[in-house]
């Protein structure tokens, strides 16, 4: 079905959420649990630019999507799996149509479907009066993903386990260049690397704040195998320090000012430069307020 809702349409019953990019500052694997999974820690920095979500409650329960998103098929888009589990624990019988206004890069490891997923479990538990609180909703949020939890609490954190165990994080809000090399990452190829470092000394808060914890487990990997993001990632150096967030293809560094538009421009052919800033407490939850405020 076509989207009839174009971005910022006053149209009504139509209601607006953003749906934030994050950046994993640090990625290191730490050791590796019984059921298989790798034990990681991280610190995720929120950021003021993301993709849109746009709702619209529905009378006759039926959750469905308008427009496409980026090829995935509505069966598999996480922010509709995670309208029906929502419907499904609430016991809700009004459905929504959501369309979802795509900036964050597909594959790109800033968390593009978590963070949609968690938007659309914050904005429906408003607006169906679901009465979820936020550890439940962040709950509902970790059976989709283990990136959901930090984007429905909604701070900027240090991250522990499969990335579930949360501390919130006050960091800088500083400006971050992005470089996106349009290549997609098999991320379960990663994780069965041979040469990946699964045993790096655990690391403390006080440590990521005093600028000790930096690196990423993924990254020498990703730079030997994937040439696209190597030559991004040489290109950024000029700027700063580059760094690969999560175990996606986007990479980034810390900028005192962003560059200019002819800069940005002038990146490799086929890749994206755009910049954004880090913020501790997250758009979503400062949308959630005004929605509150305007309902109260």
């Amino acid at each position: 079905m076509a989207a009839s809702l174009s971005p910022g349409s006053p149209a009504e019953g139509w209601s607006h959420w953003p749906a934030p990019a994050k950046l994993n500052l640090f990625l290191h694997i730490v050791g590796r649990r019984d059921d298989g999974y790798h034990e990681l820690q991280t610190a995720f920095q929120l950021l003021d630019w993301g993709d849109s979500i746009h709702i619209r409650t529905r009378e006759d329960g039926e959750v469905c999507r308008l427009g496409e998103n980026s090829g995935i098929e509505a069966v598999d888009d996480l922010a509709i799996r995670a309208a029906r589990l929502l419907q499904l624990r609430a016991n809700v019988r009004l459905g929504a149509e959501i369309r979802i206004e795509k900036r964050i890069p597909l594959g790109g490891g800033m968390g593009g479907g978590s963070s949609n997923a968690a938007s659309v479990l914050v904005a429906l538990n408003q607006l169906w009066r679901c009465g979820f609180s936020t550890a439940q909703l962040a709950g509902l949020g970790l059976e989709l993903g283990a990136d959901v939890p930090v984007f429905v609490q909604g701070r900027s954190a240090f991250a522990e386990g499969v990335g579930e165990r949360l501390t919130p994080l006050d960091l800088p809000e500083r400006v971050f260049l992005m470089l996106d090399p349009a290549t997609s990452i098999s991320t379960g190829a990663l994780f069965q690397a041979p040469e990946l470092t699964r045993d790096s000394p655990p690391l403390t808060i006080t440590g990521l704040l005093s600028g000790s914890a930096t690196g990423n487990a993924f990254e020498p990997i990703v730079r030997a195998r994937y040439p696209a993001v190597a030559r991004a990632m040489d290109w950024l150096a000029q700027f700063g320090k580059p760094r690969l967030t999560g175990t996606g293809s986007v990479v980034f560094a810390v900028v005192q000012t962003p560059p200019s538009a002819t800069l940005l421009a002038a990146c490799p052919d086929g890749m994206r430069a755009w910049c954004a800033r880090g913020v501790n407490v997250s758009p979503l939850l400062n949308s959630l307020k005004d929605h509150v405020r305007q309902e109260s």
